[in-house]
């Protein structure tokens, strides 16, 4: 029997395990030495809360499904109806095919045809791989038709250091600036400098009672280009990489999930653009007919310092 995720294609290496979905190329599981490092779920279960998923050709949300492109006013179905908005892209429920496996490997793509609301055509490619450097996940996106396409990418890890709640955990991550957003979960002004906010995690500190489903940006970088969010509790540590491109981070505790995924892990989001992009212009790419562009995120996990 096929189950609701489709094909399940597992790689190892390193002391990394991890399982992809045929359904939107999602993540799965991921573990280090046998221990969880995301929340995962069941091969025969939807992915809840967007766990795990690959967000494309946009993250997060766009107000009404609405947006202007070269003159053009664009309506999205709304997939986030009791909102208002359309949520997460495309191709998360669609059903990607194999490119090419190996033990360690593997890569999945799909062809996004132009549609009621994304009149645009795309070939996508997301790559996965464990090392002994953790998983590595690139996505390419290019344009093989005759319009230039709007363009955003993100993904929905939730992080888990293992213990039962991240209230135990604590949490560095080094953004200068948060998106406030309305209860629709649309911006509701421009960044905000995180000192004396909830959302200044800078500093290692516990994570609490502190509720959070906001973008952040400003991310300071290693010399490699990558920013780095580290969760760590349990003796534990795993953390997130964003690769250059990747100028965002949507960190979700979890609350809207409820029991019991609420508050077990928690969502860190690399994103390309903020929430409503299409919308604010703000870091969207434009793919050109014959053009691609591509972007990478990974995850480790090491010892707690």
């Amino acid at each position: 029997m096929t189950p609701l995720t489709g094909a399940q294609y597992e790689i190892s290496g390193a002391g990394y395990r991890a399982t992809i979905t045929g359904l939107g190329a999602g993540l799965r599981e991921l573990s280090y030495q046998g221990e969880p490092a995301i929340d995962g779920y069941q091969p025969d279960e939807l992915p809840p809360g967007a766990a795990g998923e690959l967000l494309l050709p946009w993250p997060n949300r766009v107000d009404e499904g609405r947006y202007t492109w070269g003159g053009e006013t664009c309506q999205l179905d709304l997939s986030e109806p009791a909102a208002g908005n359309a949520i997460h892209g495309l191709t998360r429920w669609a059903t990607w095919r194999q490119v090419s496996r190996a033990p360690d490997a593997v890569r999945l793509a799909v062809t996004l045809l132009g549609r009621s609301g994304y009149p645009f055509c795309l070939e996508i490619d997301a790559g996965y791989r464990v090392t002994a450097a953790g998983l590595e996940v690139t996505v390419t996106a290019s344009n093989p038709g005759s319009r230039a396409a709007p363009y955003g990418v993100g993904a929905h890890p939730y992080l888990t250091a293992g213990l039962p709640q991240i209230d135990d955990c604590e949490l560095e991550l080094p953004a200068q600036q948060w998106l406030p957003a309305d209860d629709r979960g649309i911006p509701a002004g421009p960044a905000r400098d995180v000192a004396g906010t909830p959302a200044d995690f800078r500093a290692r500190r516990a994570i609490g009672g502190t509720r959070l489903d906001h973008a952040l940006t400003g991310l300071a970088r290693d010399s490699g280009g990558r920013a780095w969010a580290r969760l760590s509790g349990g003796g534990r540590q795993v953390a997130l990489w964003a690769g250059p491109g990747c100028g965002w981070l949507q960190v979700f505790t979890g609350d809207p999930l409820g029991p019991p995924r609420g508050r077990r892990a928690l969502a860190v989001e690399p994103m390309t653009c903020p929430p409503n992009a299409f919308n604010s212009g703000t870091d969207v790419l434009s793919v050109a007919p014959g053009g691609s562009v591509s972007h990478s995120w990974g995850i480790q996990v090491t010892p707690d310092r």
